[in-house]
């Protein structure tokens, strides 16, 4: 604690430029990011496909498939500009010190009850109409990115009136976990004192693992319709393979994603002793039995290499090295005072602040947890065709991928930096795949659009 102190006393000086600081440290990663995206750009407007899938893919599709590559490269460089520019006139026009005035006055109204008037109240009422305002300022990317790109290559399947309704349902959970959560958080800084990083941290653990229950059971069934599979050679695969691997399997669904996209995926999820594996239509309509087995061994291939436990360990520590560097800045009068606070020193606001500053190294834990997260993924790769599923894995990679559009390439700065998985080719190097003429044949001309992350 007393090396804390003395970092907290350290810092906590005003002659340090925050804003300046906070400011050069956002343009940074906003001309990183651009460096590596312009160059997967270059990538992108590359005419031949990779010598590895020359005879998988048809130039057809790859060309609409860089196209599509291209088409997010922009769409991400405007929305990523507009988000500097937003960010800069909330630093240096002092919205947050106004957004906390104007919200203070409306607890001060005779219609608002006096015993609501506290800290944590504002505190809640200030989050949620910042928020509310970052979801209108975004609604014209939303529509954007959900009815002109991926109508335009083929992937929305939503109707404005379901983007409307999953948008106030989306809001309305906010709201609903939002305001006891966000009390939680900030009843226990109050309360605990200087060591209340250890408090916090055990709080958001329990509620991470409460959420890994609670989400499969009552969030996905207020957007999406899981029924059970199904009888037939399907089921009977998939429950021979999780009995052959011991898997706890207790249910096995399928999801009606075909009502929102064209993408597809699989994934399981449940307590130790208790799991589902859920997959989506779009996937069992597009792809062989074989093929969506091969993709449920990649999956478990996850779980029995305890990739999802070392994932939520690496998680919990990180979130306890936040909340400890958080309670160096929580009392630091310089930073408060250099973004309009010179009397109130509101907890929310020195959270959210602490977050500009700790930004620059959110870009070295990205890249460190995306080597990991390919490492595991060759993992599950490897797992899968240990079991004899290559020839199948490598023909779903492929499908998949063709089917997406996904890009067939990428440039290995960008895809370092930006990717948790590995590129298909380095994928079907690793599984072994000696290539087949037969997986582009039909398969490009439409399939199952589906997910890259696999």
């Amino acid at each position: 604690m007393d090396l804390l102190h003395r970092l907290a006393a350290f810092l906590d000086t005003p002659s340090i430029p925050w804003k300046r600081l906070i400011l050069t440290f956002a343009i940074g990663e906003f001309a990183l990011e651009s460096y590596l995206s312009w160059r997967q750009y270059r990538v992108l407007c590359r005419t031949i496909p990779p010598p590895q899938l020359k005879r998988e893919i048809d130039q057809k599709t790859y060309d609409k498939s860089q196209a599509y590559g291209r088409a997010k490269a922009k769409f991400g460089f405007v929305s990523g500009v507009f988000s500097q520019i937003k960010n800069y006139f909330v630093i240096t026009r002092n919205v947050y010190p106004w957004l906390w005035r104007v919200t203070g006055t409306w607890l001060l109204q005779a219609w608002w009850p006096k015993a609501l008037q506290g800290e944590i109240t504002h505190s809640l009422v200030f989050a949620f109409t910042y928020g509310f305002a970052e979801t209108l300022l975004g609604l014209p990317f939303s529509y954007y990115h959900t009815f002109v790109l991926e109508e335009k290559f083929g992937f929305n399947k939503q109707t404005l009136g379901l983007w409307v309704t999953d948008l106030l349902k989306s809001q309305a959970l906010s709201l609903g976990f939002g305001i006891p959560l966000g009390s939680a958080f900030l009843w226990i800084i109050q309360k605990t004192g200087d060591r209340f990083f250890f408090y916090l941290w055990a709080f958001t653990l329990a509620v991470q693992l409460a959420a890994i229950t609670i989400y499969p059971i009552l969030i996905v069934p207020l957007f999406n319709k899981l029924t059970p599979l199904e009888a037939g050679p399907l089921k009977d695969r998939v429950e021979a393979l999780a009995q052959r691997l011991k898997f706890p399997l207790a249910e096995l669904q399928v999801i009606d994603g075909s009502k929102r996209s064209a993408h597809s995926n699989a994934y399981f999820t449940g307590l130790p002793w208790k799991k589902k594996i859920v997959i989506y239509d779009t996937l069992i309509e597009k792809s062989e039995v074989e093929e969506v087995e091969a993709v449920l061994a990649h999956e478990l291939g996850h779980w029995k290499k305890g990739h999802t436990t070392k994932l939520l360990g690496i998680s919990s520590f990180h979130l306890l090295y936040v909340f400890v560097l958080f309670s160096v800045f929580i009392n630091n009068k310089s930073l408060y005072e250099a973004f309009g606070f010179y009397k109130e020193k509101p907890i929310i606001i020195g959270f959210i602040l602490f977050n500009e500053v700790l930004s620059p190294t959110d870009s070295i834990v990205k890249l460190l947890m995306n080597i990991l997260t390919r490492s595991m993924e060759f993992e599950a790769d490897a797992f899968s065709h240990s079991l004899g599923y290559s020839e199948s894995l490598a023909r779903a990679l492929i499908k998949l991928q063709i089917q997406n559009l996904s890009s067939m390439d990428a440039d290995y700065l960008y895809s370092s930096y930006h990717y948790s998985h590995p590129i298909l080719t380095e994928r079907l190097k690793a599984v072994g795949w000696k290539g087949d003429t037969t997986v582009g044949t039909g398969v490009a001309n439409g399939g199952v659009k589906a997910k890259d992350e696999l």
